[in-house]
């Protein structure tokens, strides 16, 4: 077997986040350097893939990627940091969770994180950096795992169906039962019900 020495100054993660939106769960960011040598076929944007797609592909990247690493901060942190913040210090977290430093940082959106690499923000990244598509699909299938987990916790919110976002079901589950310990207080339809 041959090894290959890599410059890690050469090798560029790509950042993305899952649930900013949604009224109940954590934040979760995923960090990704891909092996250019091991490519993955079909990444792109989470949102514009199937579940099933998702975690597929979610499995291949961490199989073949050099280095991922996924973070979350919790609906409590949401609250009292704002969900930028939140989101910020999640990307940080799975950035310097990375077991190679990478010589840089692209992330999806159109602010960076403060951290002590070469970064920068790419709007729309996920359907345009693969980096940061696989990292857009880590965080969004560990984000659906974790609002399952919740579903099991709290079943009579519909978290399985609807990821925490406020759709119609959600609203009126909220309305009938109130919050539970996972909703994001600070969030406007649920701050409104308190």
């Amino acid at each position: 077997m041959s090894y290959i020495s890599m410059n890690s100054d050469l090798l560029i993660a790509g950042v993305d986040e899952a649930g900013r939106g949604p009224l109940a769960g954590s934040v979760v960011a995923a960090a990704v350097i891909l092996d250019p040598a091991n490519p993955v076929a079909g990444l792109a944007d989470s949102k514009k893939l199937t579940e099933k797609k998702r975690e597929a592909l979610s499995i291949e990247i961490k199989a073949s990627a050099l280095a991922w690493s996924i973070a979350s901060v919790t609906a409590e942190e949401v609250d009292s940091i704002n969900i930028l913040q939140a989101t910020m210090k999640a990307m940080k977290q799975a950035i310097e969770s990375l077991s190679i430093v990478p010589g840089h940082v692209q992330v999806d959106g159109n602010r960076c994180p403060d951290i002590a690499l070469s970064v920068e923000a790419i709007v729309k990244g996920d359907a345009k950096v693969q980096a940061i598509s696989a990292a857009s699909i880590l965080a969004k299938v560990e984000r659906d795992r974790q609002m399952l987990s919740l579903h099991n916790e709290y079943p009579e919110y519909g978290f399985d169906r609807h990821k925490g976002y406020g759709t119609k079901q959600h609203m009126e589950a909220l309305q009938q039962h109130g919050a539970c310990p996972q909703h994001r207080k600070s969030f406007a339809p649920v701050k409104k019900l308190l």
